[in-house]
């Protein structure tokens, strides 16, 4: 990398991009709607039972030019989803900035392990045990997205949701390769819990990204 390269990813205006996609967003309150996907790549978080582990060295993805991103997101349509890795580890106030003089709603996948930047109109927050999200997060939550892989997630889900603001809708979703297995689990735990609902990754029933 460059200097000029090092200084253009501080401003957040390149990006190390591992994918960039038009779909149906597959997961949580906006389910069902059309998207277009901006995955950033790096992650420190280190969730065992992450799907897409090959986003978490940002070495492996080429630095792009954070403007054009987003006026190629925003030709497809308005509503863009910046996720990872961790699109919080780098500044996301130029490309929202850029993004919202295109007319676009932005929504955000994090771990709320970093501090907020950027212009965000929803927030998804899943938290990892290995690194837990800062407290300015929790309160800014839209919803709060907690995976189940083992029958103590339930407990852990409970703990972050006491984080969390009173409009936080409040989501269990199983891992993906426990999924016969958790989501009775799930149904059962909502029907005892009724302020939380059931996500399901919809998009990999559906066969798209």
């Amino acid at each position: 990398m460059t200097k000029e390269q090092e200084i253009l990813l501080q401003e957040g205006k390149m990006l190390p991009i591992m994918e960039h996609f038009y779909t149906i967003q597959g997961e949580g309150a906006h389910t069902g709607l059309a998207a277009y996907f901006i995955r950033v790549g790096g992650c420190d978080v280190g969730c065992h039972w992450c799907d897409v582990k090959e986003s978490w060295n940002p070495k492996l993805h080429p630095l792009m030019d954070a403007e054009q991103i987003a006026i190629t997101a925003a030709s497809h349509c308005k509503t863009i989803v910046l996720t990872g890795g961790e699109p919080l580890s780098y500044n996301l106030d130029f490309i929202t900035a850029k993004l919202k003089d295109l007319g676009c709603t932005i929504h955000i996948e994090t771990s709320g392990a970093y501090p907020l930047s950027g212009q965000l109109d929803w927030i998804t927050l899943s938290p990892k045990k290995t690194k837990l999200p800062l407290d300015e997060i929790y309160q800014k939550a839209s919803e709060l997205k907690m995976i189940i892989f083992n029958n103590h997630d339930f407990a852990f889900a409970e703990e972050q949701a006491a984080k969390v603001n009173p409009n936080c809708k409040l989501y269990l979703q199983s891992e993906w390769s426990k999924r016969s297995e958790n989501y009775p689990k799930i149904t059962d735990y909502i029907l005892a819990h009724p302020q939380w609902q059931a996500s399901v990754q919809t998009h990999k029933y559906l066969n798209i990204p």
